[in-house]
């Protein structure tokens, strides 16, 4: 008979204490994880924080200092303000760290971003340079690929000197964390105008100042509705309405010439209350009238009449509530009353709508471009042409405005107002979202 022989049973105890000691590590080491990577995230976000207000403020005073100054250049203070504004942050009670702001190539930096398309992504050139750069007679797409306009600023914000305590993440070998953000602020071209920015109740229309895609500052034009055939709608009044837009008309306009500009902020591609038509008590015959603003403040017809005025679309079907699209700044050089008084006398006397209702006889220089001009020529006829040759005004076909005996064909009509868009630098105005018309704005926003 076979014997049986017995094995005794196997102590597994030391096989599940070595499970149970993984599972502990394993365990410990996703607590870890979490804990410190959702501390490493709160100390992140406020680096970013930091960064944005950074980037946000430099953008602000690109142009301008901290008195609200306008310089004309590109303000290379602007990275001292940045740097000041991000390290005014702290992240978790500690000092946000931002290097060597001065030199212009570390941790601040002013350049140009550029919003190129696919294949290619937005990218920022860093520049030193602090010259204006032209932003008139070119595309968009030419001043988007233009790294001489400066347009961004750049931040980094770190935590190297004070890095983020490791909690439970010791074991695996974290010591500590050294996170680093970065954002960049860009001013864009004035859109939404804000109150007081726009200076009188009128309105340009975009393609009085486009021409092949190109903002055409040398190129005058002239807002005429007296039904002479000769243009189209190049501007419009406004009562600067919107939501609900309500239709212009004399009541809702007379009180807004000659006042403190739009009462209410202007909202980028929202219609505006408009008119096509003459409101003639607002033009020239009620007590504050466009045409005695006109004459006071451009020594009666001697000198440009600088103003800023919103821009719309004048292509869509509704004619009382035309979308804005951005800001311009243009110089008036002529208002008329009567085609008629092409050859009358140009005297100071009489009523707004008789006073100096004639061709003119000078005005002044029109930095870079244009020169001062004069005619004491008797014929005003003769005048007009010269004065419209010197100026470059034109129709919106691109014929020169002279003046022609047929009332269907010629430049000098009554009731318009002739003008010239600006090539100088302007003081920016607004939010950043408008087209690019000459103005930029001067409240910027993050694009990184």
């Amino acid at each position: 008979m076979r014997r049986q022989v017995a094995f005794p049973l196997r102590n597994d105890r030391g096989v599940s204490a070595i499970i149970v000691a993984l599972c502990l590590f394993m365990l410990v080491g996703f607590g870890a994880l979490a804990l410190d990577l959702s501390h490493i995230f709160v100390a992140r976000n406020e680096l970013k924080n930091a960064a944005d207000a950074g980037a946000l403020a430099g953008a602000h005073y690109l142009y301008e200092d901290e008195s609200g100054n306008f310089l004309g250049m590109v303000n290379a203070d602007a990275n001292r303000i940045a740097f000041e504004a991000a390290t005014a942050n702290r992240s978790e009670n500690a000092p946000v760290e931002v290097n060597d702001w001065a030199s212009n190539i570390v941790d601040v930096q002013r350049g140009h971003w550029s919003f190129t398309p696919p294949p290619n992504t937005p990218s920022f050139t860093q520049s030193d340079s602090t010259a204006p750069a032209d932003l008139w007679d070119a595309t968009w797409e030419e001043l988007d690929d233009n790294p001489a306009f400066i347009n961004a600023v750049r931040v980094v914000t770190r935590r190297q000197t004070t890095p983020v305590a490791s909690y439970l993440a010791t074991i695996l070998g974290y010591a500590d964390f050294r996170p680093w953000r970065e954002s960049i602020a860009y001013i864009g071209f004035a859109g939404s105008l804000e109150p007081g920015d726009a200076d009188q109740p009128l309105a340009i229309c975009k393609d009085s100042i486009i021409h092949d895609g190109e903002y055409r500052c040398i190129m005058g034009r002239m807002i005429n509705s007296s039904g002479s055939g000769i243009t189209d709608d190049t501007g419009e009044w406004t009562n600067f309405s919107q939501d609900p837009c309500v239709t212009a008309n004399a009541n809702s306009v007379r009180g807004l010439v000659c006042g403190e500009g739009n009462p209410v902020s202007l909202l980028l591609g929202e219609g505006i209350g408009t008119n096509n038509g003459m409101e003639n008590s607002a033009y020239c015959s009620s007590s504050d009238n466009f045409r005695k603003c006109w004459l006071d403040n451009s020594a009666n017809g001697t000198r440009p009449w600088n103003l800023t005025l919103p821009v719309i679309d004048c292509d869509v079907a509704d004619t009382t509530c035309r979308p804005i699209v951005g800001a311009v700044s243009v110089n008036v050089l002529w208002v008329t009353v009567q085609r008629n008084s092409i050859n009358s006398a140009c005297s100071s006397s009489g009523n707004d709508c008789q006073r100096f209702d004639c061709a003119p006889t000078q005005m002044a220089a029109i930095p870079p471009l244009y020169a001062a001009w004069s005619s004491s020529d008797p014929d005003g006829t003769v005048r007009w042409n010269s004065f419209v040759q010197h100026f470059n005004l034109r129709d919106m076909e691109g014929h020169l405005l002279y003046y022609n005996s047929n009332p269907q064909l010629s430049g000098y009509q009554g009731k318009s107002i002739y003008f010239l868009p600006d090539c100088t630098p302007h003081a920016p105005a607004g939010n950043t979202g408008g087209n690019p018309y000459g103005i930029l704005a001067e409240i910027p926003v993050l694009v990184r």
